[in-house]
């Protein structure tokens, strides 16, 4: 268990990143929502706050006033067990409540959780506090990545930070990493933090396979897409295929060519695209797509997880070729936060590690996230096995 003290330290630690995210945008920036799978900066702000105020103050702290009655119909993500909530779609919508109330919302709600530690210490409650931390560092990564989708489709381009690097490159040399024929642990093993998801430890057989020591760069793309990728039809599952073409997808996410010199958009403006910086906001339709181009494939994640002590990962969210599905034991929580993850759990893969979005203190070898096979606006990419 985690003493109370640091743990409280790890919540305002938390609550502060957040904003700190949020510092570089202009008013203007914070209710913009360009497509469905991307909220407005201020909803991430005020849904961050309603998850503390909802599962932790109303049932845990004495005569807890609720800020204001109408935000958890505005800022509930999902939860149906909590009740009626804005349409995903039109979160860009919300002109009102205005962004200095939702932060006068979040310096409210910090303020309470800190009442209620300083009087209470049982663990169902540190439990619940640092699964809300945790809520909101996966917020924050979702928050730096929406960020970029709004400032890159903006037609001006235009800087988030100076600071913020996203680009990063792996100096190693490649090698096929091998794996013996074997049974395997997938799964949490350990008293720290993690997701239902991760739990029901279990053992699986895998077959001897190589894996890449190195992701996919920019360099080999740039090749897939010359050699006519994305025009090659025996390279796409039928659904990517109809994706790419009903799309019109030629090139990653945030790529434009200028005088015949690669470009893409990052947090640091348009620059030339970095020949051995790892590719990235690409779908699994294109992950899988390029595997099949050089002849390999994508690792499933319990490949990834049994090899993962042997390569250096969290530069890029990686695509496995697994279905998110539940481990075998699994059992969702009680309540409202059992919809957390197994509601999901359908119509998904899995990615593995983390990107330069993900904050500190927040990743492990056994986290899965997961999304959707054509959604590229995460920091995603790919590594090789065979």
């Amino acid at each position: 268990m985690i003493l109370t003290n640091t743990l409280l330290d790890f919540f305002l630690e938390t609550r502060k990143h957040t904003e700190d995210i949020c510092a570089p945008l202009e008013i203007e920036d914070y209710v913009v929502q360009p497509i469905v799978d991307v909220s407005p900066p201020k909803w991430h702000l005020g849904h961050t706050t309603w998850f503390f105020e909802e599962f932790i103050l109303k049932p845990h702290l004495k005569d807890y006033k609720i800020y204001d009655k109408d935000f958890s119909f505005v800022f509930n993500s999902y939860y149906e067990t909590v009740g009626k909530r804005v349409v995903r779609a039109d979160r860009g919508n919300l002109s009102r409540p205005s962004v200095q109330k939702v932060y006068d919302y979040r310096s409210y709600v910090t303020n309470k959780i800190k009442l209620l530690f300083q009087e209470n210490q049982n663990n169902e409650l540190l439990d619940l506090l640092e699964t809300g931390i945790h809520h909101e560092k996966q917020h924050q990564e979702l928050l730096l990545t929406d960020i970029k989708y709004i400032l890159g489709n903006n037609p001006l381009l235009p800087i988030y930070s100076d600071v913020v690097d996203e680009h990063t490159s792996e100096s190693h040399p490649p090698e096929w990493i091998s794996m013996e024929e074997g049974v395997y642990e997938i799964g949490h093993n350990s008293n720290d933090f993690c997701y239902d998801n991760e739990l029901g430890r279990n053992k699986v057989y895998l077959p001897s396979y190589l894996i890449s020591n190195k992701l996919v760069t920019n360099r080999e793309f740039i090749e897939f897409i010359d050699a006519g990728g994305y025009q090659k039809f025996d390279l796409w599952h039928s659904e990517g295929w109809d994706w790419v073409n009903q799309n019109q997808i030629t090139v990653p996410l945030y790529w434009h060519q200028i005088n015949s010199i690669w470009h893409n958009y990052s947090l640091n403006g348009l620059q030339r695209v970095l020949p051995e910086s790892p590719v990235t906001h690409i779908s699994y339709f294109e992950a899988f797509a390029y595997a099949q181009w050089r002849g390999f494939r994508l690792p499933t994640e319990f490949e990834w997880e049994s090899a993962q002590q042997f390569f250096p990962w969290g530069k890029r969210w990686e695509w496995t070729e697994s279905a998110y599905l539940p481990y075998p034991h699994y059992t969702k929580a009680d309540g409202a936060l059992g919809e957390y993850n197994g509601k999901f759990m359908v119509n998904q893969k899995v990615l593995r590690g983390g990107s330069i979005a993900t904050p500190e203190k927040h990743t492990r070898p056994t986290y899965r996230n997961f999304f959707q096979t054509h959604l590229r606006w995460q920091f995603t990419g790919l590594r090789l096995a065979k």
